[in-house]
């Protein structure tokens, strides 16, 4: 079946819109029973299929997914296969103290290589490069900042994962006057998320999943030992079931404990024209390092195989609306073009060629989670901040331990079924996340009041 496809304009990613359109799985029709439903074809969901699978081949396993997959945070992401766990480290640090902080620390680091093998392991063809990650401070606060995180690091026992770079190096890597230093950390990569999710795709279906685009799930409900999934042509029963829709698990109906363990929050994207040769050497960034600015509302910049630029972050916004479709960010895609011109005035005439946007999954205490509902027969997680990339795939082997019931070092880690902080209900949710917004945007603007900046 070659179902519909969105347009490529603001609400399709570069990503999206740069291959071809797929050929979309048909939509469940009628009733199926199968050992596991997931719930979500995205990053997590899909890792899950194919664990349990290849872990167990006897064992029935059905993916149901909304729109497409790729349609979510997966297929429009900035493609980052990095370690940060949750928000900062000092973050969890406050949360969950230091021996919490480093075992994430850990958990984060081995995502990044279980990507890494991943790809090399199955020939996933998704543009993956290993190429580093560079995290830039643009004055001196900023700088005394990510000193503190390279002393941290070494507190907890990752410091070798990190190397500090001065000015005088980062500038001559790449050549902007705004970067003041530099932590290089060659433990990072990056791929095409939309590439990436479509081959997982691939890998669960020949391991023996069955997957179903076009399937939104209307409600869940239980009987007896078995669990039902209510969808506009069938349901699906199923004895176990994952969710797994980070920022769309508010819209789950059935399961009210999962809507205030986070909240949707949109963040923006955009994408430069292709470069011209000599632009490229004006910039530099040979190595093609990923860049994450030390803002505390960041930005994220990346070279494409193709030429170009992309950039996210920047402001935010919260998800809402039934579809959570698409938001009013036009303010933020301009700010975003003028950042990149500032930090390279080579690109002043470059045009953007593409911009879109997307929620992430927040939880209240910044922390990833992964957890039960009633009884571990339904498991959910969310909560990845928007460093979802290597945390959702590693999470996919967590959870399918875990759905069988298989003890692993993995199982045993501290943010599984943890004691979370609540979104509270509206308006007090609305409330708490203007505060904090406000926040971080006042943070930034004191922090940066000593740099000029167009349009500041």
């Amino acid at each position: 079946m070659n179902a519909s496809f969105p347009q490529a304009d603001d609400a399709v990613s570069f990503w999206q819109a740069n291959e071809a359109r797929p050929r979309l799985n048909a939509p469940l029709a009628g009733d199926l029973v199968v050992d596991v439903a997931i719930i979500g074809g995205g990053f997590t969901g899909l890792s899950v299929a194919r664990e349990i699978k290849t872990d167990e081949p006897g064992r029935s396993v059905a993916v149901l997914e909304g729109q497409f997959v790729g349609f979510g945070a997966s297929g429009r992401n900035g493609g980052f296969n990095m370690s940060l766990f949750g928000l900062e480290p000092e973050i969890t640090i406050l949360r969950w103290g230091k021996e919490r902080a480093a075992e994430a620390q850990r958990y984060m680091i081995r995502a990044v290589h279980h990507v890494r093998d991943l790809v090399a392991r199955h020939d996933i063809r998704s543009d993956y490069q290993h190429t580093g990650m560079l995290r830039v401070a643009y004055n001196g606060s900023q700088l005394r900042r990510l000193e503190h995180g390279l002393e941290l690091a070494s507190k907890l026992g990752v410091g070798s994962e990190y190397v500090f770079r001065p000015k005088d190096e980062i500038q001559s890597a790449i050549h902007s006057e705004r970067f003041q230093g530099a932590v290089f950390e060659a433990n990072s990569g990056i791929l095409n998320p939309y590439k990436h999710v479509r081959e997982l795709k691939r890998l669960a279906e020949e391991a023996g999943a069955i997957i179903h685009e076009l399937t939104p799930v209307l409600d869940i409900s239980r009987f007896g030992d078995m669990i039902r999934l209510r969808t506009p042509q069938g349901s699906v029963d199923c004895r176990k079931l994952v969710i797994a829709v980070n920022a769309w698990s508010g819209h789950i109906k059935g399961l009210p404990k999962i809507r205030s363990r986070q909240t949707p929050v949109w963040t923006s994207q955009v994408v430069t024209a292709p470069l011209t040769e000599a632009q490229w050497a004006e910039i530099g960034w040979a190595d093609r390092a990923s860049i994450e600015d030390n803002r505390q509302l960041i930005h994220y910049f990346r070279r494409t195989v193709c030429g170009r630029i992309t950039m996210g972050g920047g402001d935010v916004q919260r998800g809402r609306g039934a579809e959570m479709g698409r938001m009013d960010v036009v303010q933020t895609w301009e700010a975003l073009e003028r950042h990149l011109k500032w930090l390279f005035p080579v690109l002043k005439d470059v045009a953007i060629d593409y911009r879109w946007g997307g929620p992430v999954s927040v939880n209240l205490d910044m922390t990833p989670d992964i957890g039960f509902i009633g009884d571990q027969r339904v498991i959910y997680a969310n909560g990845c901040i928007g460093h979802g990339v290597s945390l959702t795939q590693l999470n996919g082997r967590t959870i399918a331990d875990l759905v069988l019931e298989k003890k692993s070092d993995l199982t045993d880690i501290w943010f599984i079924n943890r004691k979370a902080i609540p979104w509270p209900p509206e308006p007090l949710g609305a409330i708490a996340f203007a505060a904090i917004a406000s926040g971080l945007r006042l943070w930034d603007r004191i922090e940066e009041r000593d740099l000029v900046k167009p349009g500041s």
